[in-house]
């Protein structure tokens, strides 16, 4: 191989090694300056197209990062001096860019990527906007990538990340970690959209494009290396990690779903769960309680020993319940409580949940189980075929075929 090629092979592995693992850190610190999502974002991508031509005739630089900052920081400052009279674009320059003459050879690159979450993830935007945005800048995924990963259409996905950046501009959300008095329920918003973006990932699987589940984990444990020791955070990595490591036990060779219970342990990954319970341990010693610490001892509980505590979880759930009085909460404790061998009691909790959870399928699932149990199987049926209707998935509507068709072959599911 000419060293022409190799050289250019070299310069596509460091821009694409910067690309997944250091963007969310440069545009952090681009945003950090100059309070503009989509200029940074233009701005860093023209520098990196740059970086392709500079960096392939005369090499890499000292410092690949301190290169493209300023190499952004400087596009930035055109795109500005373009759109501004002289006096406003002087003004807003000596405001912007007190230092823009420091030198692009520095490795010294602030990390703002704390303060990018809190913004990403403000409670002005969204819920879905902050999925999207979050997934954007810090995870790095395209706009089309996203848009699969939600079902979305590309075109409606990238108005929706244009509008929550144009929100944040005009609106004047802060660029800032929230204050201590509101520390507690901003977190808990973050982790919050960590936690629904692994659990778009665990439905839909490495098959909607990049692993959902993965950028979740990532997420959590950037947020645990910015923000140590805070025992939340913790129990939220810990909370992914035991989740996660069962992945390969999920789905049976006939493609179906295989519930918790009768799974296949030789395939989970001891390493990862055992660090996820790790992590929780650390997590409960700190004795700040929270909702993600009962999350994951609940999942921890799932997993431990030769079967899951259902007592224990019930006990969980009903804790957990009054730190999130979510429907999702209370279906998953009526389910604790069957499981734990009080049916009638689960049945009355969940026909309080029915007008709620009409169109949820794990709710139609559960009554369907818990019908089952108590012998009323016509309507267990019905609501095996809702949930059907209801499935996210092939291999859940397999599952769900396999265990209404068991209604007519009792102990075959």
């Amino acid at each position: 191989m000419n060293t022409a090629a190799s050289g250019a092979i070299a310069v596509t592995r460091a821009l694409d090694a910067l690309a997944r693992d250091d963007r969310g850190r440069l545009l952090s610190a681009l945003i950090a300056r100059i309070r503009n999502f989509q200029l940074a974002e233009d701005c860093l991508q023209e520098a990196m197209i740059s970086a392709v031509t500079h960096w392939g005739r005369n090499g890499l630089p000292l410092s690949p990062h301190g290169w493209l900052l300023q190499v952004a920081y400087r596009k930035a400052i055109d795109h500005i001096r373009r759109g501004k009279s002289a006096a406003a674009f002087g003004e807003q320059l000596r405001i912007l860019f007190p230092d823009e003459a420091q030198d692009e050879e520095t490795d010294v690159i602030p990390d703002e990527r704390l303060r990018l979450i809190f913004t990403c993830c403000h409670p002005a935007l969204a819920p879905k906007s902050q999925l999207a945005l979050t997934l954007r800048t810090l995870g790095g995924l395209s706009t089309s990538e996203i848009a699969r990963a939600f079902l979305d259409n590309e075109t409606a996905m990238g108005q929706r990340l244009s509008r929550a950046k144009a929100k944040i501009a005009a609106a004047g959300i802060p660029f800032a970690v929230p204050e201590p008095d509101q520390w507690d329920e901003r977190l808990q918003s973050v982790l919050s959209v960590i936690y629904l973006i692994f659990n778009a990932g665990y439905t839909a699987g490495p098959d909607a494009g990049r692993d959902l589940a993965d950028e979740a984990i990532y997420l959590a444990r950037l947020l645990d290396r910015l923000r140590p020791a805070e025992a939340e955070i913790e129990a939220c990595v810990a909370l992914l990690m035991i989740t996660h490591a069962r992945r390969r036990a999920r789905v049976g060779e006939d493609g179906a779903t295989v519930a918790l219970t009768h799974q296949d342990r030789t395939l989970w990954a001891c390493a990862e769960m055992s660090e996820g319970v790790a992590l929780l341990d650390r997590a409960v010693a700190r004795g700040t309680p929270g909702p993600y610490q009962i999350k994951a001892a609940i999942a921890a509980c799932h997993v431990d020993g030769d079967g899951a505590d259902w007592a224990q979880i019930a006990a969980l759930y009903d804790t957990l319940l009054r730190f999130e009085p979510t429907p999702i909460v209370a279906l998953n404790r009526a389910v604790a409580y069957a499981e734990a061998g009080r049916c009638n009691v689960a049945l009355g909790m969940l026909e309080a949940l029915r007008d709620e959870l009409a169109d949820y399928q794990p709710f139609h699932a559960a009554h369907a189980d818990m019908l089952a149990r108590g012998g009323d199987v016509p309507s267990a049926r019905m609501a095996y075929d809702r949930a059907i209707e209801l499935a996210a998935s092939e291999a859940d509507v397999a599952f769900l075929v396999r265990r209404r068709e068991g209604l007519d072959q009792p102990g075959k599911v």
